[in-house]
């Protein structure tokens, strides 16, 4: 069986039973746990599985964010813990974008003693937060106003971030996998593009509940992105794709 047969098949397998473990699939397919693993690898960078601990399910889709006020209540001790990793990286004087989402939020509790930054986001709470707590430099891009997420998205957006020169980005996602990040709203995909375009260096800010889901549309090829800033529990596997795409991953 070729590697396509044997992706389909497993794609086929996975389609009547939700979790598959990697002994399995090698007894089922009569081939070693390498091929597997290769075969899992192939898959999981189209965004059609994800790997667990000893084994693979199909990638979960995403379609709609929660509010930010729902957000908030989430994975909140993982997002202070990103927050803090995300910080240590910001260099004097630098020029910052903090895409709008709860874990960004975080980013900005940590730097309100910095009076050397310019931040850059589209997030309203941001915003609100860095003007009353904060002596740095802030911009919010303006945009067609997502009133779930309290913040801007659409072309405006991505004109007002075409003319700056950002040396560090840290980018938000509800879903993303080893084949990129994606999302529920066509609008945003033209702000994570821009983002790009115009930061040095991007980080992908995401706790790992977020990884293995895809939304409808793709946003970012996740080798755009030069890393991803998560928490400790995602898994060794993942983390170890994301090393062989060339991403730096930071965790702890």
């Amino acid at each position: 069986m070729i590697p396509a047969e044997r992706q389909r098949a497993i794609l086929s397998l996975l389609s009547h039973q939700e979790l598959l473990s990697i002994s399995d699939l090698t007894e089922h397919l009569d081939v070693s746990h390498m091929t597997i693993r290769r075969d899992i690898v192939k898959l999981e960078s189209s965004g059609k599985v994800i790997s667990v601990s000893g084994g693979v399910q199909l990638a979960q889709a995403l379609h709609a964010e929660l509010s930010h006020d729902a957000k908030v209540e989430q994975q909140a001790d993982e997002k202070a813990h990103i927050g803090k990793l995300a910080a240590t990286l910001i260099e004097k004087d630098a020029t910052i974008y903090l895409d709008a989402g709860t874990t960004s939020l975080e980013i900005a509790h940590q730097i309100v003693d910095r009076d050397d930054l310019l931040v850059i986001t589209n997030d309203f709470s941001i915003a609100a937060f860095l003007m009353n707590h904060s002596q740095c430099e802030l911009y919010h891009t303006g945009g067609k106003i997502d009133r779930e997420n309290l913040s801007t998205i659409g072309s405006k957006v991505a004109e007002f971030l075409n003319g700056m020169n950002i040396d560090i980005a840290f980018i938000s996602s509800s879903s993303w996998s080893l084949k990129g990040l994606s999302t529920p709203n066509e609008n945003k995909v033209l702000v994570k593009k821009a983002i790009i375009n115009a930061a040095q260096t991007s980080y992908l800010v995401s706790d790992s509940t977020k990884y293995g889901q895809i939304a409808s549309f793709h946003a970012l090829n996740i080798e755009q992105i030069n890393g991803v800033i998560t928490d400790r529990n995602l898994s060794e596997v993942v983390m170890q794709g994301l090393t062989d795409k060339g991403l730096r991953v930071i965790n702890q």
